[in-house]
């Protein structure tokens, strides 16, 4: 009985391990990095982002220090951009930038940052109009601007600054029109403060751009909802100065008309 009541445990395990069956022998063992690499491009190129980055991950692994690992980073990244998947992107980026401070393609690594949230921004686009906003709904936009600076700054004969720099435009544009957006919110809700230093905001930190004239027309409004006469008198004289045939506004701030994405987009 007392070996009966060994050999069974044996069995039992025995049995499992056969019904499980012979181990998956990975079919890129030894696989040289130039093999590795041509099969992750070659699947990235035809849309199968995912198989292609294992390929190059395996490759990175397997062949950490050599030149194409540090391709093989770059093209991760791009494939994750490509792919729609903006964190994996980001953070394929990031992970570059930090082991090669000092590579040669960082301005491109820069731009692809810009363009990865510049991405998630005409998300955003979809989602503005007659929904509650916020603050995070404006992050991706200001880093894909701080990255587009970066690339302009830094690098001002790289062959991505020119393209930047329109980016750049656009996005401020964009951001000075959503925060007008989450201004117009919050006066149509009766918020009149918060929509007052909202607009405020805008005419403080972004000159020279259409959004303004409806910022200063915000904040004409909240301060008289507020019957803050001298500040909606001083307000109102910034318009008329700036702005002397400024109107059409209050639509909007009751819901009709256009949306300021609609005219940038």
């Amino acid at each position: 009985m007392r070996v009966i009541s060994w050999i069974a445990p044996f069995i039992a395990a025995c049995g499992l391990a056969a019904c499980a069956g012979p181990t998956e022998v990975d079919p890129t063992v030894g696989w040289s990095a130039e093999r590795l690499y041509k099969e992750g491009k070659e699947e990235i190129e035809v849309g199968r982002y995912e198989e292609g980055v294992k390929y190059l991950e395996k490759l990175e692994s397997r062949y950490p220090f050599g030149r194409l690992a540090q391709q093989a980073q770059i093209d991760i990244a791009h494939a994750h951009y490509r792919d729609g998947e903006r964190a994996l992107a980001l953070a394929a980026v990031d992970r570059f930038l930090k082991l090669h401070p000092d590579h040669e393609v960082v301005d491109y690594m820069l731009y692809l940052r810009g363009l990865i949230n510049f991405s998630s921004h005409n998300t955003l686009l979809a989602r503005l109009g007659g929904q509650d906003l916020s603050e995070r709904d404006l992050r991706a936009t200001r880093e894909a601007y701080d990255s587009f600076e970066s690339v302009v700054r830094r690098f001002p004969n790289s062959r991505y600054a020119p393209d930047a720099i329109l980016r750049m435009r656009y996005l401020l544009n964009a951001m000075a029109g959503g925060e007008v957006s989450i201004a117009r919110y919050y006066f149509a809700r009766g918020a009149y403060l918060a929509a007052a230093n909202r607009a405020k905001d805008v005419v403080r930190d972004y000159q020279q751009v259409p959004a303004v004239e409806e910022a200063l027309y915000i904040l004409v409004r909240s301060y008289e909802e507020l019957g803050l006469t001298e500040l909606q008198q001083a307000a109102q004289r910034v318009l008329e100065q700036n702005f002397p045939d400024s109107g059409g506004f209050e639509n909007q701030l009751s819901g009709e008309g256009s949306s300021w994405w609609q005219v940038w987009r």
